[in-house]
């Protein structure tokens, strides 16, 4: 049996950065709200990050900079002591995956930025293992290549090992009934989604030319944010002139908040209430800890333009066109309601629990924004969660159908 760990040595290394991160990050909002409240200012007065002076500021600043230098110094150590404890690494558990899966979706932008061991580095795998895009290796690691390629995109706080639930993989599954090879990606989901498009158009530029066989036609399956990713790959792609779009054949969205998700809009609304206040305004910046691939998704952003403004979490309504469907490719959408058929309406506007029927369908009372799914080509699963649509028998009949 192959030896499976649930944390890696660098992983302490990983840790150790966050606490020490959060540890500053709490004493900085502490010191905030000190001075605020010493301020005594009205209900509905300004609002000040200026630190804290005399015997007070002293305080604050000594324990950041003790905090700083005990956090050098475990980093150091752990750094030296790293190499020997990897020698020979373990293959890492499905707990650990999800673990650092869900790190990086919720502070993925923040690991990334300083190079935090955790941080998620965007590859293809296959059962967990990275997949080298070499000719060499690629001929070496796929014993009997097809010619038609099914790429599979994992949602956020997620990773490629969850496509398999209740022993159930779509890609799987989808490879045996039509002949494809299936290929899954893993990345850092708290990064901007038009970022990671950006690498994943380069990934699959590197991948169809390294294939070991002329490839016949590329499948896309995204699932939630993966559908926003892979449409941003695709408008990347297209911009960069790459190969790669003109072999892609069809692409399928499995509840993607095309148009966004209300319960980001709702976290947006709790940093507006509380910066209303001096004696609040400095917990927005708890509330401002999620990532920018959470922010995304509050207008369904694909984009640099959408974000690059300035200030992320600033309450705005989307101020960017809809980027359409790519064109020549055959782009289905799947949506699912927790209502059963022919029941509740609002639970089916509801949607799944997270994404609005509407938005996963690709509709807007605005048509200019709307992305015009033909009926053919769209699906509703009722009685069933988010989540359920990885596993849903019928939701994987209706891609068997499009698909093979």
């Amino acid at each position: 049996m192959t030896n499976k760990t649930h944390i890696r040595p660098a992983d302490f290394r990983g840790y150790s950065r966050l606490a020490i991160d959060a540890t500053l990050g709490l004493t900085s909002l502490v010191e905030s709200m000190h001075h605020n409240i010493a301020r005594t200012p009205g209900p509905l007065g300004s609002y000040t990050q200026e630190p804290t002076k005399g015997i007070t500021g002293l305080v604050y600043r000594s324990i950041r900079g003790t905090t700083r230098l005990v956090g050098s110094g475990i980093d150091a150590l752990l750094g030296q002591l790293i190499p020997f404890l990897e020698r020979e690494p373990a293959e890492s558990s499905a707990k650990r995956e999800a673990v650092v899966s869900v790190l990086n979706g919720v502070l993925g932008d923040h690991l990334a930025a300083n190079g935090n061991p955790l941080a998620i580095a965007m590859q293809l795998r296959r059962n967990g293992q990275p997949l080298l895009l070499t000719a060499q290796d690629l001929a070496a690691g796929i014993p009997a290549p097809s010619g038609k390629i099914l790429l599979l995109v994992h949602g956020l706080c997620m990773n490629d090992l969850q496509w398999r639930r209740n022993m159930h993989d779509h890609g799987e599954e989808l490879a045996r009934a039509g002949g494809y090879t299936a290929r899954y990606l893993h990345y850092n989901s708290g990064r901007h989604v038009s970022q990671n498009g950006r690498a994943l158009t380069d990934i699959l530029e590197r991948l169809l030319h390294a294939w070991p066989v002329p490839v016949e036609k590329l499948a896309i399956v995204g699932h939630s944010m993966g559908g926003l990713l892979a449409r941003s790959a695709c408008h990347y792609g297209q911009l960069a002139g790459h190969a790669w779009p003109k072999h892609l054949r069809q692409l399928v969205f499995l509840g993607t908040p095309h148009h966004g998700a209300p319960l980001e809009r709702g976290g947006n609304w709790v940093n507006v209430i509380l910066e209303l206040s001096p004696y609040t305004a400095a917990l927005a910046r708890l509330a401002k800890i999620r990532s920018a691939g959470i922010t995304d998704l509050r207008h369904g952003s694909i984009l640099d333009e959408d974000w690059n403004h300035g200030n992320r979490f600033a309450h705005a309504k989307a101020t960017t066109g809809t980027i359409s469907l790519p064109q020549g490719v055959q782009c289905f959408a799947i949506g699912a309601t927790l209502s059963k058929a022919g029941g509740d309406r609002n639970k089916r506007l509801l949607g799944d629990g997270l994404v609005p029927l509407h938005s996963a369908l690709g509709r807007h009372k605005d048509v200019s924004r709307s992305l015009q799914f033909p009926a053919s080509r769209q699906w509703v699963g009722y009685g069933m969660n988010h989540m359920d649509l990885l596993d849903s028998a019928t939701a994987y009949e209706q891609l068997r159908k499009w698909l093979c």
